[in-house]
């Protein structure tokens, strides 16, 4: 009988912790979470764009990404910002959507575009020179929307990064 409930005993406790490691792997699956702010693009001919992005602000958000989505609204986007004026190297690992990236500088105006990064892709996509943020939309928005270098993205967190240095 001591046998049996000690059996017992350690049944329990084994489903006791595959339950907390399963708890706590479904969390980290979760992976981080994102802010969400509005972001409008303005082309030289005074024509706007509005999106909603996500906010990627903190070394985990950027890392993180849009890696292991499936699925992106056509109006929607994430919004990097690395905190500093650099050039940056990105790529597509884990990422199942096709993405426009474009390179914006600490004024606000895009520097560069690289349409249709390609999916899973290990290749590097460099910004081509120091910029500040980069927004990822769903590739083939740029071309659809005739987004261009020079064109102005205005949101808060630009607008608050660029008067706070």
């Amino acid at each position: 009988m001591a046998v049996a409930a000690r059996s017992f005993g350690l049944a329990r406790l084994a489903s006791a912790v595959m339950a907390l490691f399963l708890c706590l792997a479904f969390t980290a699956a979760a992976g981080e979470k994102f802010d969400t702010q509005p972001l409008t693009i303005v082309s030289r001919n005074g024509k706007s764009h509005a999106f909603t992005v996500e906010l990627a602000v903190t070394p985990r958000q950027r890392e993180q990404g849009l890696m292991h989505r499936r699925e992106m609204a056509p109006d929607r986007g994430m919004l990097f910002a690395f905190g500093e004026t650099r050039q940056v190297f990105m790529w597509m690992k884990n990422t199942y959507l096709a993405l426009d990236m474009l390179f914006i500088g600490k004024d606000g105006k895009i520097r560069a575009i690289k349409e249709n990064a390609e999916p899973l892709s290990e290749s590097i996509i460099d910004s081509k020179g120091p910029i500040d943020y980069v927004l990822e939309l769903n590739a083939g928005t740029a071309r659809r929307l005739g987004i261009r270098t020079g064109n102005r993205v205005e949101n808060a967190l630009i607008d608050t990064l660029r008067k706070g240095q």
